[in-house]
């Protein structure tokens, strides 16, 4: 350390009750500091010794061990990592959050468990092993290395002695247990479906992994439906309880309400009504008698003007056998957008709307309708079949407004009885419910649930109409045609069908296959590998086939959470009392897995909650278990980007004058270039490398400044140039903590640990006994009761985890607060003290750096510290502030303010309005601006004087 500095005489510290006279301590000018810290030096200084002394800045209660406790430690989780090979600035948000939430709650004495993993299954480590002609283990193994080194820069507290690896055979054998698990249940199946196939990765994608394009939520390829043997996982078995609990999860905000609205509306779950449309085949086809249409508006029926077909509904199928003109029609219809409104009108094929047979519908919906195949209307949900509603559907009034621009569209539905028009106002359709109108027969003038739910009982009772209920979510499919994945247990044999690999036998291993590497061949490496597929069946011990589709993903990551409890037990997936440390307590990610993964995990977790896997759930109670109590979802991390005006591309570093960072100018042409803050990417040319960062700036301020810019749950505008005001701020404070290291050493104020109410009665026992004199103590109290107010404020931003940000500009307020004080050496030690306690878990190197500097001899702050605690001066009534500031406004506009002193406690209303009043009027301001004309305050017709715990404001209107 370096040399203590220069001390000059003529501080008077007090300490407890006796006065010490000691010197006095100049304070360093921001040019001339004491010693400034070097705050990247201080990474490694802290990390080896952490690595040290085994716990990583983490024992204040340590990580949790494996061993059972008494009571269930604290679980936060971020989503763990896929090992691309390089760590991104939306990482560093992520583990930062999650690491500052877990340092907290160690302060407060919480055992907690964080522990770090790897996504390492996937499309993107094949596709290298591919361009690269090495395996796909070696490269997931290689990017691993580096990675695990990026994140050691990070100053985060990983448990790394529960690290898990999907791709480890150890991990997938119990990936494949739990496969086994569910299709010992039924709830693992194989089925003949027509599927999504990524003609680019040569594979299956579940419908989660379609975008609204139509494309491969991965490689960006237009997907192509093919009819394939897969494997299926039953979740639709599971729906009521994934749905019936998103009400749970949004109580207390313990899940953002937009990822539950996303899950509710993937479940889809809809009230309705299965209605028969008879149809005539022209052509004298036999297609049957009706087509079934599932709609949740039975109310518009009589506004049917037309039926539309998906290209897979049967009756499309049957009829393009002999229809050349509908075939190449369904040949156009997979590089179509799913929005296209094309469509195939089938020209010997009408429809009838049942309600013709009732004698008192109109004219107009007995007519028969047109039948179209389009593409809009979805083949996986109802029955691949819509009824026509111009006038209340707006996709429906697309498709007619396309082909019938023509001919008008029947309204049945109005906003109010007396309206009953057959003309669409603004030509948009009135998709709400109404009430029924003069197209609507003997239903005219009734509002439309009524009149809808009517409908459905007259057409039940003549076999054309049944209420159902529908839902969009469909079993999740799993197979993938793909060599980097969990292989299926599962063998084939012509005799015995498909046979589980026995439990002893697993894992089922990937095999090496090198050459298929080397020579960058296409295709399942598992289909063209003999050994692997060649078997014997467990059954009948004759020759059988390996299956050789892998799993999703996403299943791997669907229980990888729960194997943190116990990730060394060979035999299970974990055990029952390794199982107690579940859920997980605090759960940190993006909102971009609300669907896929989120979804997955909650079905995984309940099926393992219903066969009595998850303690204390049984088969009673499972359908309330949930994998995650709370859900933190980070926003993005968008990079400054400079884009050319006049062409609107983008500039790289190499085209842009910064010499100005305020007015950065293209280089090729002078002007000045646009900025932006947008989505990282190379071709954006915004990217930024957190490790060179953190090399550049170290690691607790590149923390301090990436919680600082935005609340968590925004989009993050990364700048560089910001980051200085965070340094600035560390190393006042560090300026602050030398200072009354310095100060104690010349006092000899016994150092102790501190006492909770250390504080509150020392300034108590200055004021009743008169050894404080007024200034002494107004300086003291003001300091501490900003503290105190810091350790309010900054307790709830660690709770709710959304403010993060508020936690930084809160300690540098008080930073400057005890900067700026002249409060006595106690006060200001134990302000200091409280200081380093709260902003440990953002900091926590500079906050061992600090806290070695202000306690030598106690060793790491989170062994030797707990997260202070607010000591009731706030709420104290003698500790009052002597003076606070009155706001004074008039007429709804400032002005001016006044110190005063603290109104008596007793005083209300009119009483408290007059004391008010004769202060203001003793000041010097009061006198010269509110004693006459028209700001007179005793000529005010309506006074409001309203108490704050800082100030008291004071609203008149004349």
């Amino acid at each position: 350390m370096k040399p203590i500095p220069r001390i000059a005489r003529g501080w008077l510290i007090r300490g407890k009750c006796k006065a010490i006279q000691a010197e006095a301590i100049a304070r360093p000018s921001w040019s001339q500091r004491w010693y400034a810290v070097d705050l990247k030096s201080l990474d490694s200084k802290w990390r080896q010794r952490w690595e040290d002394d085994h716990h990583g800045g983490t024992s204040k209660s340590g990580n949790a061990s494996l061993r059972p406790s008494a009571s269930k430690p604290r679980y936060v989780l971020p989503m763990f990592p896929y090992p691309s090979g390089s760590l991104h600035l939306g990482h560093l948000r992520v583990y930062t959050i999650a690491d500052v939430i877990a340092r907290y709650h160690r302060l407060r004495g919480d055992s907690v468990v964080l522990p770090m993993g790897w996504d390492a299954f996937g499309l993107p480590a094949e596709n290298a092993a591919l361009e690269r002609g090495i395996a796909p283990e070696a490269w997931t193994k290689a990017n691993i290395a580096k990675m695990k080194e990026q994140l050691s820069v990070m100053n985060g507290s990983w448990d790394w002695s529960r690290e898990v690896t999907t791709c480890d055979p150890g991990f997938y054998k119990h990936t494949q247990q739990l496969f086994l698990l569910l299709y010992s249940r039924g709830l693992a199946y194989q089925a003949e479906a027509e599927v999504n196939y990524d003609p680019v990765d040569k594979t299956v994608l579940a419908n989660e992994q379609v975008d609204a394009n139509g494309c491969s939520w991965r490689s960006g390829a237009k997907v192509e439906k093919k009819t394939l043997k897969q494997w299926f996982f039953k979740i639709s078995e599971y729906r009521e309880a994934l749905l019936s609990e998103l009400d749970e999860l949004v109580k207390d905000n313990s899940w953002p309400e937009r990822v539950v609205a996303q899950q509710r509306n993937w479940l889809g779950k809809s009230s309705g009504a299965m209605i028969k449309f008879p149809i005539m085949a022209l052509s004298g086809a036999n297609l049957g008698a009706a087509i079934e249409v599932f709609t949740t508006r039975p109310d518009t029926l009589f506004g049917v003007q037309y039926v539309a077909l998906a290209a897979s509904h049967p009756v499309v199928k049957q009829l393009a056998q002999s229809d050349g003109k509908l075939q190449a029609f369904l040949d156009t219809l997979p590089a179509l957008p799913p929005e296209s409104k094309v469509g195939y009108l089938l020209p010997q094929l009408r429809a009838v709307n049942p309600l013709a047979y009732h004698d008192e519908t109109p004219d107009a919906t007995k007519a028969s309708l047109p039948v179209y195949v389009a593409p809009y209307v979805l083949g996986d949900y109802g029955e691949g079949a819509v009824m026509g509603v111009p006038g209340h559907d707006a996709r429906d009034h697309s498709f007619w407004k396309t082909h019938h621009l023509d001919q008008p569209v029947r309204m049945v539905l109005a906003s109010s009885e007396d309206e009953s028009t057959s003309v669409l106002p603004n030509d948009e359709p009135y998709v709400a419910p109404g009430f029924m109108t003069q197209h609507s027969g003997a239903f005219k003038g009734r509002r439309s649930q009524e009149a809808g739910q009517m409908m459905v009982r007259m057409l039940e009772a003549a076999g054309l109409a049944k209420a159902v209920e529908k839902w969009r979510l469909r079993d999740w499919l799993i197979s993938r045609q793909r060599y980097w994945g969990t292989p299926i247990p599962i063998i084939h044999c012509d005799s015995c069908g498909a046979v589980p690999v026995p439990a002893e036998n697993l894992p089922v291993r990937l095999p090496i296959v090198e050459q298929h590497w080397a020579k960058g061949k296409t295709g399942n490496a598992l289909e063209s590998c003999p050994d692997f597929v060649n078997t014997t069946c467990p059954k009948c011990k004759g020759p059988a086939r390996r299956d050789t589709d892998t799993m999703d993903t996403f299943v791997d990551s669907s229980w990888y959470f729960t194997r943190f409890a116990d990730p060394h037990n060979a035999d299970q997936l974990f055990s029952p009392e390794a199982g107690k440390l579940l859920p997980v307590d605090t759960y940190i990610g993006g909102i971009e897995h609300a669907i896929l993964h989120l979804l997955y995990s909650r079905f995984i977790y309940k099926f393992m909650a219903s066969i009595s896997l998850v303690p204390p759930f049984t088969e009673e109670t499972w359908t309330t278990a949930e994998p995650f109590k709370r859900l933190i979802t980070q926003g993005m991390v968008h990079g400054r980007t400079f884009i050319d005006p006049g062409n609107g591309s983008f500039l790289g570093p190499n085209e842009v004058d910064g010499s100005d960072p305020s007015h950065p100018k293209v280089i090729a042409t002078g002007e000045p270039a646009k900025v932006a803050f947008e989505k990282m990417s190379k071709s954006k040319y915004n990217g930024v490398d957190p490790t060179e960062f953190i090399a550049k700036h170290g690691a607790d301020a590149t923390r301090a400044h990436m919680l600082f810019q935005a609340p968590v749950g925004d989009v993050l505008n990364w700048d560089e140039s910001k980051i200085a005001g965070v340094t600035r701020w560390m190393q006042r404070l560090h300026d602050q903590v030398a200072i009354v290291a310095a100060a104690e050493a010349v006092s000899g104020m016994g150092r102790r640990r501190h006492e909770k109410e250390a504080v509150k009665s020392f300034l108590a026992h200055g004021r009743a006994t008169g050894t404080l004199s007024s200034e002494q103590w107004d300086a003291d109290t003001a300091l501490w009761r900003a503290v105190q107010l810091a350790v309010r404020s900054v307790t709830q931003s660690y709770d709710e985890v959304y403010s993060l940000n508020t936690v930084v500009s809160d300690l540098m307020s008080v930073t400057n607060t005890l900067a700026d004080s002249k409060a006595d050496l106690l006060v200001k030690r134990e302000a200091t003290d409280t200081v380093l306690r709260l902003l440990a878990p953002i900091t926590p190197a500079f906050a061992e750096e600090c806290w070695s500097v202000l306690h030598p001899s106690r060793g790491s702050i989170f062994d030797s510290a707990m997260f202070p605690e607010e000591d009731g001066l706030l709420e104290s009534t003698e500790l009052r502030p002597r003076y606070e500031t009155c706001a004074i406004q008039i007429d709804g506009k400032m002005r001016g303010t006044v110190e005063l002193p603290c109104p008596p406690a007793e005083l209300e209303g009119d009483a408290l309005a007059d004391w008010m009043i004769a202060k203001i009027l003793d000041t010097e301001t009061g006198r010269s601006k509110f004693s006459s004309g028209r700001y007179d305050l005793r000529t005010a017709k309506k006074r409001i004087v309203v108490r704050g715990p800082k100030a008291v404001i004071l609203s008149i209107r004349t």
